[in-house]
């Protein structure tokens, strides 16, 4: 199983941002477009996850090109497939898998909240929402955060 990974997601222009996701053994770069929920969406399915889903998926809309994070847990482990499309709506079997991971569900949380911590101590609330043309996804951020702290505090005992 990896031992870690890393997310960065970067608002560019208007409407526009990059997100790469790496780990020891390969990097994949994304672009999304603000005509979907992207961080939304993706943070949602992540909690999901984490509050105990066995399958889950969020999907980066890049104008015609789309790419689908698929996530399936296993007890503790995820395993992250991301599949590069022509277009949003084509089938997974049509899509490329552009990267893939195997981790622990607590490592996939913390790298998410982690992430999504960087964007908004970077730029701000305003300033992403300058950037990327929508609000900052505080609501779905707190969600997550608020499952993964509740999820883990039977463990600290």
């Amino acid at each position: 199983m990896t031992v870690g990974m890393r997310i960065t997601w970067t608002p560019l222009a208007h409407g526009w941002a990059d997100c790469v996701v790496e780990d020891h053994r390969a990097k994949a770069e994304l672009t999304a477009s603000y005509i979907s929920d992207a961080p939304e969406e993706f943070l949602t399915a992540v909690a999901r996850l984490v509050a105990g889903g066995t399958e889950t998926r969020a999907q980066f809309e890049a104008e015609p090109t789309a790419y689908r994070w698929i996530f399936h847990r296993d007890g503790e482990d995820v395993r992250i497939r991301v599949l590069e499309l022509r277009d949003g709506s084509d089938h997974d079997n049509d899509g490329t898998q552009i990267w893939s991971s195997r981790l622990g569900i607590d490592v996939l949380a913390r790298t998410v909240i982690r992430c999504f911590d960087e964007v908004a101590w970077a730029y701000g609330e305003t300033g992403y929402h300058d950037k990327w043309g929508r609000y900052f996804p505080r609501t779905e951020l707190d969600a997550l955060r608020r499952i993964w702290r509740t999820r883990r505090r039977p463990q600290e005992s």
